[in-house]
């Protein structure tokens, strides 16, 4: 015969048979939903490098050109205006940003050119790209007053 101890625990073990399994499952779910935000912030990171890097890219082949039309004096500033513009520096500086930015060769970077000797130019410069996964390009603008010397 059970003592009255023992008969009272036997109801409350069947009761709790599983419990063990199910907070193991919970815990599992916990982890996995932990490891995917870590990789949804990883992705979104290299999403953010990936665009950091074009931004850069677009910055010095615009300020690169900028330091051409510079060096081009008075005479040679109206030569870098885009479309048109027939400076051989301009068109090795095109291919160079077909080669480094992607989707540069779908939209065609912008050169305005204004002013003049005597008071000055101002130099607008519009790069554009567009990588594959997107569908809107980015742009990087930049402005210069040069100032010639008579």
């Amino acid at each position: 015969m059970k003592s009255i101890e023992e008969v009272g625990k036997l109801p409350i073990l069947s009761k709790q048979q599983g419990s063990i399994l199910l907070e193991g499952l919970i815990g599992i779910l916990i982890f996995s939903m932990g490891i995917l935000a870590i990789v949804g912030l990883q992705a979104s990171a290299m999403k953010t490098v990936s665009d950091s890097q074009y931004r850069l890219e677009a910055s010095y082949l615009a300020n690169r050109l900028v330091a051409n039309i510079w060096t081009a004096g008075s005479a040679g500033i109206a030569n870098y205006g885009l479309p048109g513009g027939t400076s051989p520096d301009l068109a090795l500086w095109l291919a160079d940003v077909k080669t480094r930015l992607p989707g540069a060769e779908n939209k065609a970077p912008i050169v305005l050119i204004a002013g003049d000797a005597t008071a000055g130019f101002t130099a607008t410069v519009t790069v554009f790209w567009q990588t594959p996964a997107e569908t809107e390009a980015h742009s990087y603008t930049t402005v210069a007053y040069i100032n010639t010397n008579p």
